[in-house]
């Protein structure tokens, strides 16, 4: 394939390079076709320049050192044949020591020789043609571009180096070399070999790229999947300020912003569904002629490094760069990208674009879930990456790599401060890793994911929590919490063919606790969250009672409050107005929920707690009285329209408005639960139209309430006369039809769902909606634990069945087979 002929001026190029170099090609002219000449990473860029600059995407320009000149250079210096006896000799003496020996010998030799004489003149050259007359020797990023790099089946990411603010004819020159040198970092040996490409097979080429200033701004990461669960249709973006150095090596937890695809450019929307800041305690700059770390003031720690028209420009740059590398490759490629934003003028650049690895190879038709068959104690926790679980002994890891490589035994848990790709060879023989620092897209995590264990990064005191030998088992198993317990844990390992998506004669729904859980759902063959609950959301994101947000005013200026206080700032990171910050956690969950099987609907249910554990949150007890039967006492609608909290309930009203109008997400349906007159429901109602939730001025809204008292039933007529719909809790409807204690072990052989009464009811509320023309659903796993009672409700004509994740497919199977 040749490259096409492109008339295009490519912004911030400034490059005039003779056609007749023999050793250097402008990256304006280069394309995938070209990697054998200038390497994956060179023509990615080239090609983005090319193909990709009409649409605004910008990608600093530069030039390549060739393939050819790199193989020309260790001919004519001698030791082109030196190498190869050096590599014979590491895979002869098999083990990392003579890896160590060899890789450090091939690249002093390739250090130490001369370059050719025209290959400098040419490099000289073209990096004169960079200089303007402000600047007569401009600052280079000195980037590696190996023939075996960037590829759609192997990143090789971080395996050769790098160089910043290079500056300087004499200084570029060395950088090269030492480029090129790094095609023998023992990482890299060690890491073509498992990828089984020959190390004669890969050449190195060079890229020099005009250097952006985001020592002064900020840069980051771009996937165009999820990069835990694969999940298709959102956009990570992580950003952290300063050069991209330390997010990279995992020294500093970073913002992570989250952006919902299919909405995106879509009129007066704003599809960021989550945007989580990270501490970013510290940041690269260039100051006084060298790179070093400085730390980040602590208001900026708490201030997110892009405003939202910034994420939403990279953010659909990353969906354009997908969709023309989908294109070249002739099938779907998911990206992993690299980006800088200089400082002054805000710009934004595109630094590195390569296929994402892991997800985009998985083919399966086999879903595998880890289940911990129990808990132990707690050691550390952190963010975890891999979504399965590990045991082993803990080997703590203080030093280099190298001082122990021989130390580390295959099966033991690394621990570690962070990790780089030296450490690659040790991670290879882990079960399990932990880091102290890092963050999703740390090295730590790219790498565990692609070796398919499990990692927990940024867990704090790891280090000191740890000792060498420590009997563990790394949970990452259950969300965006990393858990570290004490002792080899017992746990399983579900498989799940994902079945096709045959009709059925009823609608297969997922319940859904919290948005951390929902992207590990996407793949199930579900149709919509028959229930999304606020509580999760509330108890573990949160973790403060509502009303203590509210009068957080009054609670400051009460000194007896001044502890509370002190720990309700910290848990909202600082944030001046603490009830928009529980409004912006609900919607990024409910955000989460709502858009894993969008379009379809996602039924989320307003809070349910009981005063019980509303009393359990942070500044509770201030607020909720004491109920010897909470079960039956204040919850649900009674709260909601209450003087006591209706301000607590505006704040979800809130949440579910940004969701559906600022986010887009308008397949959210809010549900109202144990509501227990038609009374109720119509103040509730009120309650949500004061509050914008209101079907008279916007009408796509539904709203549906909880059919789980056997009121609902009788009165339904009057209930569906306020309500588009209901969903039946089989559990509740249950215990207060047949006076029941669900909890009781002592009667719980006396009834299930199967009951005549309770199916009496529920056949009832069936028919009534239906009759409506209603909607009409149920969510518990009656359904799933007894076959006969799906059957009992498909028969009655429901219209959907809500389930746990994991017993979606099961029913599936069973139902297609009737």
């Amino acid at each position: 394939m040749r490259c096409p002929v492109v008339l295009y001026v490519v912004l911030l190029m400034g490059i005039r390079l003779m056609t007749s170099h023999r050793f250097i090609l402008n990256l304006k002219d280069v394309c995938l076709a070209d990697i054998e000449k200038v390497g994956g990473k060179n023509a990615a860029l080239g090609e983005m320049i090319r193909g990709l600059g009409s649409a605004g995407i910008r990608v600093p320009g530069g030039f390549a050192v060739t393939t050819a000149a790199y193989r020309e250079f260790l001919a004519s210096a001698g030791i082109g044949g030196k190498i190869k006896d050096e590599l014979l000799r590491a895979s002869r003496l098999v083990g990392t020591r003579a890896l160590q020996r060899s890789g450090a010998a091939i690249r002093r030799m390739i250090t130490r020789a001369a370059l050719l004489p025209a290959l400098q003149k040419e490099i000289r050259s073209a990096y004169r043609a960079l200089a303007t007359a402000k600047n007569p020797q401009p600052f280079v990023a000195v980037r590696s571009s190996a023939t075996a790099e960037d590829l759609p089946d192997a990143s090789f990411a971080g395996q050769q180096e790098s160089f910043l603010y290079v500056s300087g004819e004499d200084a570029l020159i060395e950088a090269v070399k030492k480029c090129m040198a790094s095609l023998f970092m023992d990482r890299a040996i060690s890491y073509r070999k498992e990828k089984g490409f020959g190390d004669r097979d890969v050449a190195m080429s060079v890229g020099i790229q005009r250097m952006v200033r985001a020592d002064t701004g900020a840069a980051g990461t771009l996937f165009t999947l999820d990069p835990e669960t694969g999940f298709k249709n959102v956009i990570v973006i992580q950003a952290a300020y300063g050069l991209g150095e330390l997010l990279v090596q995992g020294r500093v937890i970073p913002d992570e912003y989250i952006v919902f695809k299919p909405l995106l450019g879509v009129k007066n929307k704003t599809p960021i569904l989550d945007c989580a800041i990270g501490e970013k305690a510290k940041k690269t700059v260039y100051a006084n002629g060298a790179v070093r770390e400085v730390l980040v003031s602590k208001k900026d720690r708490a201030t997110p490094c892009l405003s939202d028209q910034e994420i939403l420009q990279l953010a659909r740059w990353g969906i354009a760069i997908e969709k023309y590398f989908s294109k070249q490759y002739n099938r779907p490629t998911p990206m992993d990208i690299e980006w800088a934003q200089d400082g002054s003028t805000r710009e934004m650049f595109i630094v590195q674009a390569r296929p994402e690895t892991v997800h985009a190879s998985n083919h399966e038709a086999v879903h595998r879930e880890y289940v911990l068959k129990k808990k132990g104690a707690v050691a550390v926790s952190g963010i975890a990456v891999g979504m399965r679980i590990g045991t082993g002994r803990a080997r703590v890891i203080k030093n280099s790599p190298a001082m122990v490589m021989t130390q580390f035994r295959k099966g033991s848990i690394l621990v570690a401060r962070m990790t780089d790709p030296n450490w690659e060879p040790i991670m290879k023989s882990a079960t399990g890793i932990i880091t102290e620092q890092g963050g999703r897209t740390s090295h730590a995590a790219i790498i565990s994911r692609e070796l398919g264990i499990p990692c927990v990064v940024g867990a704090q005191h790891a280090m000191r929590m740890l000792k060498n030998g420590d009997p563990i088992t790394v949970d990452c198993s259950s969300g965006t919490a990393g858990v570290v317990y004490r002792g080899i844990l017992p746990f399983i390992v579900r498989e799940t063919r994902v079945a096709a998506k045959k009709p059925l004669p009823v609608k297969l729904m997922v319940n859904i606790g919290s948005g951390d859980e929902a992207f590990r759902h996407h793949y199930l063959p579900a149709e919509g969250v028959g229930l999304g609950r606020l509580e999760f959301i509330i108890s573990s994101g949160i973790g403060i009672h509502p009303l203590a947000l509210v009068h957080f005013a009054k609670l400051q200026n009460d000194k007896k409050y001044t502890a509370l206080v002190k720990k309700i700032d910290a848990m909202t990171q600082g944030v001046h107005d603490k009830t928009q910050y529980y409004v912006d956690a609900l919607a990024q969950g409910i955000g989460r929920i709502a858009s894993v099987f969008w379009p379809h609907e996602a039924i989320i249910r307003f809070s349910d707690f009981k005063t019980n554990e509303y009393r359990a949150l942070m500044g509770g007890e201030l607020y909720e009285p004491q109920e010897e039967n909470p079960m039956l006492g204040w919850r649900g609608a009674s709260r909601y329209y209450d003087p006591a909290f209706e301000k607590a309930f505006a704040l979800e009203c809130r949440a579910i408005k940004k969701v559906r109008d600022q986010m887009g997400l308008r397949n959210v349906v809010p549900m109202i639960p144990f509501c227990r007159t038609p009374e109720e429901g119509k103040k509730v109602v009120a309650v949500m139209a004061k509050n914008l939730l209101d079907r008279a001025k916007d009408t796509t809204l539904k709203i549906y309430m909880m059919c789980e008292i056997p009121s609902n039933v009788l009165q339904i007529e009057e209930f569906l006369d306020t309500f588009d719909g209901m969903s039946i809790g089989s559990n509740d409807l249950t215990q207060l039809t047949l006076g029941m204690d669900r909890d009781s072990s002592a009667i719980s052989h006396i009834a299930n769902e199967n009951n005549a009464s309770v199916k009496t009811l529920i056949r009832m509320a069936i028919r009534a909606c239906r009759r409506r023309r209603k909607y009409i659903g149920i969510c518990g796993e009656a359904p799933s634990d007894y076959p006969e009672f799906a059957e009992f409700l498909v028969t009655e004509g429901i219209e959907s069945i809500s389930l746990n994740p994991d017993s979606i497919i099961p029913l599936r199977v069973r139902l297609a087979r009737k």
